[in-house]
C-alpha cells in the first residue's frame, strides 16, 4: 500500500512538473493553404512547401496556393494622424 501511494504521489508531481515546464505554442503561418471546399479563405495555411500541400489536397477537391499573410507580411500599415481642421469662430 505504501509503495502504491509513493508511485502515486510521484507521478503526480511528474505530472505537475510538467504542466508548470509547459509553454504554449506559438502561431507560425506557413506559405501555402489548401484552399477550396469546407474551408474558408486563406483556407488550411499549414504547409512549408507546395509538395506537401498538393499530396494533402490530392483526391479531396481543394487546391493550394499562397498563403496571403505569408506572401505579403502581417504588417501593420501606419494610420494618418488626423489633422484638427481649424475652426472658424462663429
Amino acid at each position: 500500500m505504501r509503495k502504491t501511494q509513493l508511485a502515486l504521489l510521484t507521478l503526480g508531481a511528474t505530472v505537475l512538473a510538467g504542466f508548470v515546464t509547459a509553454t504554449p505554442a506559438a502561431a507560425r503561418d506557413y506559405p501555402w493553404c489548401a484552399q477550396g471546399g469546407e474551408y474558408d479563405y486563406p483556407g488550411e495555411c499549414a504547409y512549408s512547401t507546395y509538395e506537401q500541400c498538393q499530396a494533402s489536397v490530392s483526391g479531396r477537391l481543394l487546391y493550394c496556393d499562397r498563403n496571403p499573410r505569408f506572401a505579403y507580411g502581417q504588417q501593420q500599415l501606419p494610420r494618418p494622424h488626423r489633422r484638427a481642421r481649424p475652426v472658424a469662430p462663429y
